[in-house]
């Protein structure tokens, strides 16, 4: 049985580069990012979906045990959620499941082949809620173009927040964003998560928006 002892990056702050390791990858946060030449494991078995703001991974754990046949990978900014989610899949079994520690925009525009992806989701990303920190948000244009250079043609994103403002600023990037189409999302059976229980717990609204590539 994996415990966190086994998931440790295995080098110092000099030393520090991107590594995989028993289905995580590791993207250090402060690095100048090459061109990544190594094949990751999800690559040709099988269709691949991504879902950024992977949090503790219950969202896509439960999709990977549903549709096996799809490689799924979590990526996740916050190495002790990543490392949960790894935790996770080693447990239960899941071979379909990756884990990727990294900012979602730099895994991206330098580790991810143009299109490879299937499907995207984006499932309730920190909203920065104060004005001056809006800039750390994920969605922004420079995160939709390098989407829409990984997804293959036909590829859906699934964007969901509690957020109305963040919300907004969803419809308004991918709204403008050359490629991307707005189309209805069906959201009766998406599967829970940590954060939509709690926000719905909170009495809040759920917002879903999806777009095609």
């Amino acid at each position: 049985m994996k415990t966190k002892k086994d998931l440790r990056i295995p080098y110092t702050w000099d030393e520090r580069r991107p590594v995989y390791l028993e289905q995580f990858f590791y993207v250090p946060k402060v690095y100048d990012h090459g061109k990544w030449g190594e094949t990751f494991a999800w690559q040709g078995k099988g269709p691949v979906h991504v879902e950024f703001c992977s949090g503790n991974g219950q969202w896509i754990g439960e999709q990977a045990r549903k549709q096996p046949e799809v490689q799924w990978v979590a990526v996740e900014m916050m190495f002790e959620r990543a490392r949960q989610i790894w935790l996770k899949l080693h447990r239960e079994g899941l071979k379909n499941l990756y884990v990727v520690c990294a900012e979602g925009l730099a895994f991206l525009q330098h580790y991810v082949p143009e299109k490879s992806v299937v499907e995207a989701y984006v499932n309730f990303p920190d909203p920065w809620p104060k004005r001056c920190h809006a800039k750390h948000r994920l969605i922004k244009p420079v995160f939709a173009d390098a989407l829409g250079r990984a997804m293959l043609p036909g590829g859906k994103l699934m964007l969901a927040t509690d957020d109305v403002p963040y919300r907004d600023q969803m419809a308004s990037v991918f709204g403008s964003a050359e490629g991307w189409k707005f189309v209805p999302a069906a959201t009766e059976n998406y599967g829970e998560s940590f954060f939509a229980t709690l926000w719905q717990t909170k009495g809040k609204t759920l917002h879903y928006l999806q777009y095609e590539h």
